[in-house]
Order: C-alpha cells, then structure tokens, then sequence
C-alpha cells in the first residue's frame, strides 16, 4: 500500500446547494456551472499525484459521477461542522495506516500538482504543512499524525482559520506554501477569464 494519501472534501454538485455566496452575485445556475469547472480541475489535478486517493462526499456517495471508484475511495463525511469533518477523516486514514496524509480543497482554480507534491515531501522534515488561502482559510493542510485541536474551536469560512490553525500548531515545525485564492466570491474569480466564460455562457443560453 501506498503510505500517502491525499483527500478531497466535496459538495455534491445541486442547483443552489454549492457556492451560495457567489451565486448572491451571479444566480445559482452559474454558481453551479463554475462549481462544477472547479471539481473538474481539482480532479485533474490529483490524477497526476502518484499516491492514493480519496473523495469525501458532503450529503451522498455517488457511484458514477467525476470520481472514478477505481481510482479514488468513496467516504461520507461524518460530523456537525468542517472541523470535526476533516478531523474523522484524518483519523479514518491515519487509522488506514497511512504515515502522510494531505487535505486539498476542491474550489481552487489555481491549484497545480506541484503543491500537493511539494506538501508530502516538505512532510519529510515538518509535522505539518498548510497552503494559506488569501482568504484567511487554507486549502491544503498535511499531517503525519492527527492534531485534533486544529480541528476545534474554529469559525469555520472566515478570515480567521489560518491565523488560528497556526496558534495551534505553535510548538511544531509548519510549513507554509504560497498563499492561493479559492473561488468563493465574484472577486475571487474577475481574473480568471475561464471561470467568467461560464457565466456568459450561461446568460447566453437562458
């Protein structure tokens, strides 16, 4: 068995379920398209990572979806909020025997297999390694044993999980990639030209 894992959390892709806050902006029919575009990224992306994989579904495990079963494990997420999420998560791989495991959000267009790469191998000389988000969250957090108090008293999507995370972590060796945006907002993705297609594409054909 491979001894790296690497975890994706996602939310089952339904009209006015996923990128509530961006839909504010642009109408759920968009929100989801771009959703949608973003899995499809984070999927090729971990295709390239040579290690196991694994796909937490937020409400229901699909068979025949984005996620082929043959290539990546089919979890439910299991707990009340994000933190205790990806705390069983951790916990169910570690427990799997895994010795490094890696946690990368699915809402990133920038992500590349680099950080995930650069993630497990900084792991050799760190206990664990965070990608900021300029959002004040992250999006890739890595470990080599469970840190559960990262995983409580936190509020969840706001400016304040990194800078709280790392308080936690105050008496370990962390590792820091470059910072990245996730795509939760409008703001987040008027750079991106691939993202902005969508929504015309959608005004398009409405």
């Amino acid at each position: 068995m491979h001894k790296n894992l690497v975890i994706t959390f996602t939310r089952n892709p339904e009209l006015g379920k996923v990128k509530t806050r961006l839909a504010k902006t642009i109408g759920n029919i968009s929100a989801l398209a771009i959703y949608k575009k973003l899995l499809e990224h984070t999927e090729s992306v971990l295709q390239q990572i040579d290690c196991e994989k694994a796909v937490y579904y937020s409400v229901k495990i699909r068979e025949n979806d984005l996620w082929n079963s043959d290539i990546y494990q089919k979890h439910q997420q299991v707990g009340d909020h994000l933190g205790i999420r990806m705390s069983n998560a951790f916990k169910t791989g570690f427990d799997s025997g895994y010795t490094k495991i890696v946690i990368v959000g699915s809402d990133l267009y920038d992500l590349k297999p680099e950080h995930i790469n650069q993630a497990f191998d900084v792991l050799d000389n760190n206990d664990a390694v965070i990608g900021p988000a300029l959002d004040g969250g992250y999006y890739l957090l890595g470990m080599k044993q469970l840190h559960p108090a990262i995983f409580e008293n936190k509020s969840w999507g706001t400016e304040t999980v990194f800078e709280d995370t790392m308080k936690d972590l105050v008496k370990e060796n962390v590792f820091l990639l470059e910072p990245l945006n996730d795509v939760d907002t409008y703001e987040d993705m008027s750079n991106n030209q691939t993202l902005k297609a969508l929504i015309e594409h959608d005004k398009a054909n409405k």
